[in-house]
């Protein structure tokens, strides 16, 4: 069913149309948990940290299926909030086909240059193996990841965030059986790993397709919308590139950072990717929830109704900080046992890698959600240079304050400190930009 975010009080309707998009990432997530889980548990050390370090590179994929949702997301959003149900119809056709031309040449990327990749970030020896296996895996699956991200865009643009949840929780709990039917029963080991996610990611691509597809075909045009339209196109691609490449600038970053990681062994390879797991596990779920204030901000410009812009933001950010607080907590006090959680008879090193990971990282989850909801805000006004500038200055501190600070007596410890310096200066760039942006603009328009 659709639903018009732009009627209603701003937190309830937020919480109503987030709460759905937070249990999909959830769902999300545990395919990525599951993998490590399993990997981990049955079958060692090694092979959690394989998993781990093809996952820095499959972010690289995820982000330009990211940028693809966001793009199309917006701008359907825009028209729906409008009520042009026409160009509602042509966007989703001119984004997916965009899209299938972007999967195709990233499929080939990481079909036939896998091992360069992995080369270029210093994967140890003894990981190369199973890190090119489940990588090569997760590229013939990436039909599924982008026609699976556009399609829950179309639905949180026209309000609805509860249909790709029911598919996306099926599929994800059935990841988790298939994962450990395919490792403890067939003995596959990490191909067991990525061919359970092929085959269940498929199953929620299909669902969700199918859904979409059939709730546009009950929207009733006077007119036939078009199946590529220019302009939409450069609308589309004026949102989707600069969110392609801030996701692909952090999956870049993150790779580099990955490469510092494995220059200190497997340990700490196998300790930051347990961590990291739960680390992201938070971001993707900001992120997501950012998306639908996204939604909402866009929706409300549509229909001309800018004075809700604000309330929105505040509304989500309320949101976020609820969030912060559900995840930080548990992850400062009870790291060590959800480290362990992930890896069978873990060493020390692994151990203590993941618990100081987090403890540095979750207090931090309170600023880091301010840049996010701000963010939320800018792509969905539009404001798209503002919105990368803070994006890459939080990146590339990051990114230089890992490489120097590891090379000092904190170690690896010193890579881990840099995020809470780049999240900072970030989040005050982010939310001078969106209050001196769009929220501005509204209360100027409020007080004349």
């Amino acid at each position: 069913m659709n639903h018009d975010l732009t009627v209603g009080k701003a937190e309830r309707v937020l919480w109503r149309f987030c709460l759905p998009l937070f249990g999909s990432v959830l769902f999300q997530q545990l395919y990525n948990i599951a993998d490590s889980l399993v990997a981990g548990k049955l079958i060692g050390e090694n092979a959690l940290a394989a998993v781990g370090n093809s996952y820095e590179i499959t972010l690289i994929f995820i982000a330009f299926a990211f940028g693809c949702n966001i793009g199309c997301s917006v701008v359907v959003s825009t028209f729906f909030g409008a009520g042009n149900l026409k160009n509602v119809k042509t966007t989703v056709n001119t984004a997916m086909i965009a899209s299938g031309a972007i999967c195709l040449l990233l499929m080939g990327a990481g079909l036939l240059g896998g091992g360069l990749l992995l080369r270029i970030i210093h994967t140890p020896e003894e990981l190369m193996a199973d890190s090119l296996l489940y990588l090569r895996i997760y590229a013939l699956g990436l039909p599924f990841v982008f026609f699976y991200n556009l399609s829950t865009g179309v639905f949180s643009a026209l309000g609805d965030s509860r249909t790709p949840f029911r598919f996306l929780a099926f599929s994800s709990l059935a990841n988790v059986a298939v994962d450990v039917l395919f490792v403890a029963v067939f003995h596959m080991k990490v191909a067991g790993v990525a061919w359970a996610t092929f085959l269940c990611q498929g199953i929620s691509c299909i669902l969700a397709l199918w859904a979409v597809l059939r709730r546009l075909r009950g929207m009733k045009t006077t007119e036939k919308p078009d199946r590529f339209d220019r302009r939409i196109f450069k609308m589309f691609m004026r949102i989707a590139v600069p969110s392609v490449i801030q996701q692909s600038f952090i999956s870049v970053g993150n790779i580099v950072i990955q490469r510092v990681i494995n220059g200190f062994g497997s340990g700490v390879i196998a300790g930051y990717a347990a961590g990291v797991k739960l680390n992201n596990m938070v971001i993707t779920s900001f992120t997501t929830l950012c998306n639908g204030i996204s939604n909402y901000t866009a929706q409300n410009l549509g229909a001309g109704k800018k004075s809700r812009v604000r309330e929105g933001f505040i509304a989500g950010l309320k949101i976020l900080w609820t969030l912060s607080l559900v995840f930080g907590i548990p992850f400062f006090f009870f790291g060590e046992s959800l480290v362990r959680f992930f890896i069978d008879q873990p060493t020390e090193t692994a151990v203590r890698t993941g618990v100081v990971f987090l403890r540095i990282l979750a207090p931090f989850y309170l600023v880091v959600s301010v840049k996010l909801a701000a963010d939320g805000v800018l792509r969905g006004a539009r404001i798209m240079k503002q919105f990368m500038i803070a994006t890459f200055v939080d990146l590339i501190l990051r990114v230089v304050l890992a490489i120097v600070l590891s090379k000092t007596s904190l170690g690896s410890v010193g890579i881990w400190s840099a995020w809470p310096i780049g999240w900072g200066i970030a989040a005050v760039m982010s939310l001078c930009f969106c209050l001196h942006g769009p929220v501005q603009k509204v209360k100027n328009e409020q007080a004349s």
